[in-house]
């Protein structure tokens, strides 16, 4: 792996505290990426207002939403995708944009599927879910509450 990953995998941020939007290659080594600047976003957003930590929970459910977010523009669009999230209220959005312009959809529940559940996980966690068409491929849109007993 070698070198500076905010080099390799982005662009570099655009952070005002509230929101931070990052360009991704859309190469998997990506995700870690994603995952790791969710983190830091959601520490930074906590000092700057929802009090001095962000509970593990909440935590955690953001760094999913986003991997499964992330991977699936990853795996079915070409080239680049942006990351971005957004404080709102006592919630973090979880935008993606990818260049595919198929919304997805998905998958009725089946317990002997293997894979392809992401979509049900991100529907499952989320307070609210929102895919629309843009321009030049979609935006997917997850919003998780912040509230440690949400």
């Amino acid at each position: 792996m070698g070198g500076d990953p905010e080099r390799e995998c982005c662009q570099g941020p655009n952070s005002t505290g509230v929101e931070e939007t990052i360009a991704l290659s859309g190469e998997g080594s990506c995700i870690v990426e994603a995952r790791h600047r969710t983190a830091a976003f959601l520490t930074r957003a906590a000092a700057a207002g929802f009090g001095s930590t962000v509970s593990e929970r909440v935590l955690g459910l953001a760094q999913l939403v986003v991997s499964e977010l992330v991977t699936n523009a990853c795996k079915h669009a070409p080239g680049p995708v942006l990351l971005r999230l957004r404080r709102a209220e006592a919630a973090v959005e979880v935008e993606v944009w990818d260049s595919h312009p198929e919304i997805p959809v998905a998958e009725r529940a089946d317990p002997y599927r293997v894979g392809r559940h992401g979509l049900e996980i991100v529907q499952a966690v989320a307070a609210e879910f929102t895919v629309l068409p843009d321009a030049a491929g979609k935006r997917v849109t997850a919003r998780i509450d912040l509230r440690p007993s949400a």
